[in-house]
């Protein structure tokens, strides 16, 4: 590798959302507050699926899963970021970015997967009903939780790998509060076209089949909730479906935010703002959104509260 230009850099620097010192203390404050409340509520949302047997059924089975992908998801950007904060160090190494790369991917990507497969769940259960039990099986649900473990891996993998051929400018500040691929890529000194043509032609495709999928499924839904002759037959599928195509238009409204200003060379604060909406709000009002419209949920909760409330009692 060549000295003049390049370098076998040893870290990054991370400029965060902001370089002003007299907003770094509120910046903590309010994302430690949505980090724990994110953590909190999907925590909640684990512990009352697993604790009221009514819920183990495949739609909370992947609604756990989604919980613990959005702790997962925010966990691997926000810690860094407060530590960055509380310590006045923008500093992250070379191995300590390229694995918050990764590992964002993972979950972001899985984040989708499962919004999808929990789209085709509802879909299945409104349309199939007589059918739902035989078609989603437990066997059949573990195939599809594995099947997006297995593309997520690979596809942040491969991105990963991709991004250990590419040499480095001696400049290597992220104007970004986590290591994002796309301005990863803007630091290169050598030729990223190869990257740049996997990064949008893996992230369309990995966006697009996904949300095909979605849209579908909720096309016959909604041909299926017009048959439905009773005004509480359409009240019971559109309290089923509401929240999670709110949690499905939070996401895609976010990501697509995010995409459409990744490539820029220095991020706006549009996109500082899309970022914020697609890292730590939207996995924040998930277990919010969950909640509030659904009973057995709320049910479970409350007496996953009283369960709580009754051992710190006895202790």
């Amino acid at each position: 590798m060549e000295t003049g230009n390049q370098t076998a850099t040893s870290k990054f620097i991370l400029l965060g959302l902001s370089e002003d010192m007299d907003l770094q203390p509120i910046i903590f404050g309010w994302f430690l507050y949505m980090y724990l409340i994110c953590v909190t509520g999907n925590l909640l949302i684990i512990l009352a699926i697993i604790s009221d047997s009514h819920l183990h059924t495949p739609m909370y089975f992947f609604l756990s899963n989604l919980s613990f992908t959005d702790i997962c998801f925010t966990s691997t950007t926000i810690p860094k970021m407060l530590v960055n904060i509380q310590t006045q160090s923008k500093v992250i190494t070379y191995e300590g970015c390229l694995t918050q790369m990764y590992f964002f991917m993972i979950f972001a990507e899985l984040d989708n997967l499962l919004l999808t497969v929990m789209a085709y769940d509802r879909f299945v259960a409104i349309c199939h009903p007589l059918h739902y039990t035989v078609i989603m099986s437990p066997r059949l649900c573990s195939l599809l939780l594995l099947l997006s473990w297995l593309i997520c891996l690979a596809y942040s993998l491969l991105q990963s790998l991709m991004v250990l051929r590419v040499s480095f400018c001696k400049e290597t500040k992220i104007p970004h509060f986590f290591c994002e691929l796309a301005q990863i890529l803007k630091l290169a000194c050598s030729d990223t076209l190869a990257n740049n043509i996997l990064q949008y032609f893996v992230t369309s495709l990995l966006g697009i089949i996904p949300l095909i999928g979605i849209l579908f499924s909720y096309s016959r839904i909604i041909s299926s909730i017009v048959g439905i002759s009773s005004a509480g037959g359409k009240y019971k599928v559109f309290s089923t479906c509401g929240s999670h195509l709110s949690v499905v238009s939070l996401f895609y409204g976010a990501g697509l935010g995010v995409y459409l200003t990744s490539g820029t060379a220095h991020p706006s604060r549009k996109s500082s703002i899309a970022s914020v909406m697609y890292t730590v709000v939207a996995p924040m009002l998930n277990p919010f959104i969950y909640s509030l419209k659904n009973r057995d949920m709320k049910r479970a909760l409350r007496r996953l509260f009283t369960q709580l409330t009754h051992q710190l009692m006895q202790t």
